[in-house]
């Protein structure tokens, strides 16, 4: 029988698992419906932890599309560390990095109650050894370093595997077309202050028109700014309420820069 599998947020319902002193019937249908839960999931390896059973089961599925069932197990001997990008159905559509011990002994009992032991390594190694973490009550979050944990819970947060900034950035590629309104901005200030000192209509007349040209551009590049900066923000999730949320103010104030500054050049350099 296909069982559910309990996912994030829902909390497990067993601590630590208990080992199983009684090979009964009871244990061999649990170790069906664990199998039968893989195959409807496209699991390589389940927990009795994962659909709510308090007992230390594991069953995992071999590369040969057989099936073991690891009953107790306990890790004896390890050795070495690989670092492989890890899923698992408690987070569903989520991965982390993770760096475990390559190499591991296990003993534990099969459905019959007969002792066994195993050595494995690689991809199986890193697999039973998150199925253990279960039996513990634990989820391989447990395993992460802080830098490890600190990104994965904003995945949580955002409820998305992409790829997410370690830090929301201090700079962005939108603040050099702020850079150049601005520069835009103070030539027209400088021209504003020498229309002062120039009295004949002919050259205001030109001024004016630099001005109206000048301005004209300004408002594009706000423009652009504006759409340009939205996508961007898109692009950094943890900034979403620090940065974006700047966007739609910091283009209001320009462009009321920029009012003023055409208020100014008509009272000024407008000829009259």
């Amino acid at each position: 029988m296909v069982r559910e599998i309990i996912t994030y947020p829902t909390p497990p319902s067993v601590e630590f698992a208990v080992d199983v002193r009684v090979f009964d019937e009871s244990i061999v249908t649990l170790i069906e419906d664990m199998k039968d839960t893989m195959r409807e999931n496209k699991l390589d390896g389940l927990s009795a932890f994962q659909i709510g059973n308090y007992y230390n089961v594991i069953v995992i599925k071999g590369s040969d599309g057989s099936y073991t069932e690891l009953i107790n197990p306990r890790i004896l001997n390890k050795n070495g560390t690989i670092t492989t990008t890890e899923t698992t159905a408690y987070f569903p559509g989520l991965s982390a990095k993770l760096t475990r011990y390559d190499k591991i002994s296990i003993i534990y009992q099969d459905k019959d109650g007969k002792d066994k032991s195993l050595k494995t390594e690689g991809q199986e190694s890193v697999l039973i050894q998150r199925k253990i973490d279960y039996t513990h009550g634990a989820t391989f979050v447990q395993k992460m370093t802080e830098d490890e944990k600190e990104k994965f819970e904003k995945q949580l947060e955002f409820g998305s595997d992409v790829a997410i900034p370690e830090s929301c950035p201090t700079t962005f590629n939108r603040d050099k077309i702020l850079q150049m309104i601005s520069i835009i901005m103070v030539a027209m200030l400088i021209l504003i202050v020498g229309s002062l000192f120039v009295d004949d209509v002919t050259k205001l007349s030109t001024m004016w028109e630099y001005q109206l040209y000048t301005s004209l551009i300004v408002l594009c590049l706000n423009f652009i700014y504006f759409f340009y900066a939205q996508y961007e923000g898109k692009l950094y999730s943890a900034c979403s309420s620090c940065q974006i949320g700047n966007i739609v103010g910091t283009t209001a104030i320009s462009l009321f820069r920029l009012f003023v500054i055409m208020l100014i050049s008509y009272l000024l350099v407008y000829p009259s």
